[in-house]
């Protein structure tokens, strides 16, 4: 009976001729040593992928909900969304540091259930409640942890795979409002049941992220949140870097359409702008973030802020309606590697890759502030003097974003010059 006698611990851990050994302890697992892809790798960035394609490319098709808005403070229901939607990694960033993917999966039924209230909503109170608060909410709260899941399997690659997830919003951003504007206009499908339409398309999407994201290291067992990003200065400059690029590159987001429409753009291709600047920055997301993998994540931030902020100056110049489509495309392209590219950014300061969800949700909360500061300033400026002021706003504030951007440089080990 000897040859059944229970194998000490050593001897179960030796390796099977042509088998790679595998540490089943996790508090030995090498946190340094990612895989940077492999089947795992790329499902949880394919999962990821799924998750922006539902949350930020759904809040794109706000324009589209406006016309069936009454009051005008309405359109402070699209700001808060987008500041809370970022505001949120406050939480859902540390949360999944310290608990894990389990944060995704009641976040995305919240989500959900969010966007079928919506669809129920006929006063002003429940669209604020539905629409203002419980989807912002929801959506960083899904986003946040699923972008975080990425950092922990990439690191060679990591621009490359986060801007690739990312880049799925943008064709959320081209498909929902497409989807919603032809069940509104063209059928005899009532609002309730096209937002409904939509959330049902969200479903399997969803379903298939929260089980193909998974984390690969355990659980951080300190505090949710600490103090350690706020001592270092080159992180709080990429913050304000961020925030001051986001200022300039929403305010032509918002106000395009309707300057097209004042150089005499027919109104229905107005309409497909918004579509035509998110189909480009899918590009604008996936190529810089492959570039920041072999030029540096910081260095693409400033580019993106530098071509951004010079575009916004061009833009009074742009008269025909040639030149408007030409002058949105570029841009979407430029400003889409801001979006992409301030998380990545934000990365090159972790030290602890247990941390990554606290460093990217801590900073893009702040950051988030832009998406209340900038379109309401924008609006009185056009209310009160024209559209060259407003390009004066949104380039100086993108360009002053690109000068924090290398003050932040300055901070870091590798100084001004570096490839960082």
């Amino acid at each position: 009976m000897a040859e059944f006698e229970l194998r000490s611990d050593s001897s179960l851990n030796e390796n099977r001729p042509g088998e790679k050994h595998i540490d089943n302890t996790t508090d030995e697992i090498n946190e340094e040593d990612y895989p940077d892809g492999g089947f795992r790798a790329w499902l949880v960035a394919a999962g990821t992928a799924g998750v922006f394609f539902c949350t930020m490319g759904y809040s794109n098709v706000f324009g589209i909900f406006q016309a069936y808005y009454i009051a005008d403070a309405i359109s402070w229901i699209g700001a808060t969304q987008t500041f809370l939607q970022f505001f949120s990694g406050i939480l859902g960033g540390p949360l999944f540091d310290r608990y894990g993917t389990w944060v995704i999966r009641p976040a995305a039924v919240v989500y959900v259930f969010s966007i079928m209230m919506t669809s129920l909503c006929t006063k002003y109170w429940q669209f604020m409640l539905a629409q203002r608060i419980l989807t912002g909410l929801s959506n960083g709260l899904v986003m946040f942890p699923s972008m975080t899941a990425v950092t922990q399997w990439f690191d060679k690659k990591r621009g490359a795979a986060m801007g690739a997830s990312i880049a799925c919003s943008s064709l959320g951003a081209v498909i929902f409002p497409v989807l919603l504007a032809n069940l509104l206009t063209r059928t005899d499908v009532s609002f309730g049941w096209s937002v409904r339409i939509a959330a049902f398309v969200m479903v399997p999407i969803l379903a298939f992220s929260s089980s193909a994201i998974k984390c690969r290291l355990p659980p951080r067992k300190t505090h949710i949140i600490t103090s350690e990003p706020f001592r270092q200065p080159m992180y709080l400059f990429i913050v304000a870097a961020i925030a001051f690029c986001m200022v300039g590159m929403f305010v032509p987001l918002f106000l395009m359409t309707t300057y097209a429409i004042t150089k005499g753009m027919d109104a229905t291709l107005a309409s497909y702008l918004v579509a035509i600047l998110n189909g480009a920055s899918i590009f604008g997301r996936v190529i810089p973030g492959i570039l920041a993998d072999k030029l540096g994540k910081l260095n693409m931030l400033i580019a993106a802020g530098l071509s951004t902020g010079i575009l916004c100056f061009s833009w009074p110049l742009t008269e025909t309606t040639t030149a408007i489509v030409v002058f949105v495309a570029i841009l979407g392209f430029c400003s889409g590697a801001i979006l992409s590219g301030g998380p990545i950014a934000l990365t090159v300061c972790i030290k602890d890759p247990k941390s990554s969800g606290m460093y990217m949700g801590l900073g893009m909360a702040m950051a988030s502030v832009a998406a209340l500061v900038g379109p309401p300033i924008a609006g009185a400026l056009v209310d009160n003097y024209g559209f060259k002021e407003v390009s004066h706003l949104s380039g100086g504030m993108t360009l002053a974003g690109a000068l924090i951007g290398i003050i932040a440089k300055y901070k870091s080990p590798e100084g001004v010059f570096g490839r960082i």
